[in-house]
Parts: structure tokens; C-alpha cells; sequence
């Protein structure tokens, strides 16, 4: 079977191809917000497994509940219902304070916005987590992100010296240091243009294969969901399909599969 074709997923298929450790589950997981007339359910029992050690990409049409997802995933927003795991911890289960910490010690984040620190160096912005948290620097480990991202003439920049590109490699520099079980990216090249987005993609795909780590990314765009190992598509709240060893003409397939169901539905 061409695993690169859009499958719609059914109750025996295996959620991590090739039996992989998993390192972010959700079980019938499920967020709703508004009540009554109003209400809305942004995930309606979800049950998907991510693998350690690789990159996968969350679709889906706006609205689908991708960005949810994640969000719940992190430990950045609460479940109304079932359960999130990162490795053998549930995150839905613990108080603001374990959450803080997980988010600290556990978890690397890449937003579209950067959001780094202007009056900070490229390198005091990548530093940052473990000044926050009281770590030693780890130098061998920054000297080989740094090398991998291309940061060695530009650590002595802040922000506004750097390019978007530039900046969005610092963040992930930033999100890797502490070396956290899982790194969550929503949309990192959003505020980019093609030729940085690529560069970016490339970065972050070269950290699962070079360096072990593990991303999971929120994406609308099927070229750089196909930089995934695996591209797991919702709908309405729900897993909806999955696609391995993408490209942008399998996702985009898949995403048509979806409307085509979605139509069919009405």
C-alpha cells in the first residue's frame, strides 16, 4: 500500500508508524468552549500517539481545531474532557504549578511571532530558559545547536540587527536548549518569506535527524507540512487521516479528501 496516500483512519490502524516510542498521547480527548446554543467543540475525542524522535505536522481546514490541539498538548490550555500525556506524565491532570514547571523543564515552544526579547543578544535570547530556570549552560550542546542553525556570526546581534529567518532560527535554538522531550511549533514560518521558511523547515527537520529531538508543528501549508516525517489531518475536532512520508501533492490530496468527505456529510 502507498503509504503516502491519504488513509482515513479507522480503529485497528496503529497511531506511530513502525512502532516508535511514543512521546505525546491523547486519549477520547476533548475541549469545549461556549455552552448551550454557543457552544463549540474544538476537539471532540481525540485519539492520536506522536513518535519520540520525530517530526510530525498537524492540519486541517481553519476552524478543524489544530491549534487546540497543540495548545492542550503543551500544557498551554486546559481539556474539558479525557486525557493528555507527554511520555508517562498526564498533563491534564496537574495544577498550574506542575504545569509551569513541565512547560519549563519538559517542553520547547516556536511560535510565529519569535517572541523574543529585543534588548537581548541572539545568544542571551538562547540562554534565556536556563537563566530562567537556575541550569548550568551546557556549552558543548549550545556550540552544536549554534552550528547547526548557522548562528556563529550572529550571536552578538539583538533581534533588530537580525533577519526574520534569522530570528526564527535563534527561537528554535531557544527551544532546544534545555533539551526538552518534545518541541511544539505553531506555524514558525508564518511571518516569513518562501526562501526563510525553507531555511527554517530545513533547521527543524535536520533537529529530529541530527540531533534526536522531536517536533510536532501546526501548519496550513501542505509545502511545509511535507518537511514532516508524518502529517496527521483533523476535521470538526477529530482525527481525520493520517499520511506518512509526505509531499505537498499527497497533503494536498488529503486535504481535498477531507472537504470531499465533509461534502458528502451535508
Amino acid at each position: 500500500m502507498d503509504t503516502t496516500v491519504f488513509r482515513p483512519l479507522d480503529e485497528d490502524q496503529p497511531r506511530v508508524p513502525g512502532g516508535s516510542p511514543v512521546a505525546v498521547s491523547a486519549r477520547s480527548l476533548t475541549k469545549v468552549y461556549g455552552q448551550g446554543a454557543a457552544e463549540v467543540r474544538a476537539l471532540d475525542g481525540v485519539d492520536v500517539d506522536f513518535a519520540a524522535g520525530a517530526f510530525t505536522a498537524i492540519m486541517g481546514p481553519s476552524g478543524s481545531g489544530k491549534s487546540t490541539l497543540m495548545h492542550v498538548l503543551a500544557g498551554l490550555d486546559g481539556a474539558t474532557a479525557g486525557t493528555a500525556r507527554l511520555g508517562a506524565t498526564e498533563i491534564t491532570a496537574l495544577d498550574d504549578t506542575a504545569l509551569t514547571r513541565l512547560r519549563r523543564d519538559r517542553v520547547g515552544f516556536v511560535f510565529q511571532s519569535f517572541n523574543l526579547l529585543p534588548m537581548f543578544t541572539a545568544e542571551q535570547n538562547i540562554l534565556l530558559p536556563l537563566e530562567l530556570a537556575g541550569t548550568t549552560v551546557d556549552r558543548a550542546w549550545f556550540d552544536t545547536l549554534v552550528s547547526t542553525l548557522g548562528l556563529g556570526q550572529r550571536l552578538t546581534h539583538r533581534p533588530s540587527e537580525l533577519s526574520g529567518g534569522q530570528q526564527q532560527r535563534v527561537a528554535i535554538a531557544r527551544a532546544l536548549i534545555a533539551k526538552p522531550e518534545v518541541v511544539f511549533a505553531d506555524e514558525p514560518t508564518g511571518n516569513l518569506d518562501s526562501r526563510s521558511g525553507a531555511e527554517v523547515l530545513s533547521f527543524l527537520r535536520r533537529s529530529v535527524r541530527e540531533l534526536g529531538r522531536t517536533i510536532i508543528m501546526v501548519t496550513h501549508d501542505p509545502t511545509a507540512a511535507a518537511y514532516a516525517d508524518r502529517v496527521v489531518l483533523l476535521a470538526d475536532g477529530r482525527i481525520a487521516g493520517d499520511i506518512a512520508d509526505p509531499t505537498p501533492e499527497s497533503v494536498l490530496t488529503g486535504l481535498e479528501a477531507l472537504r470531499t468527505l465533509d461534502q458528502a456529510a451535508l
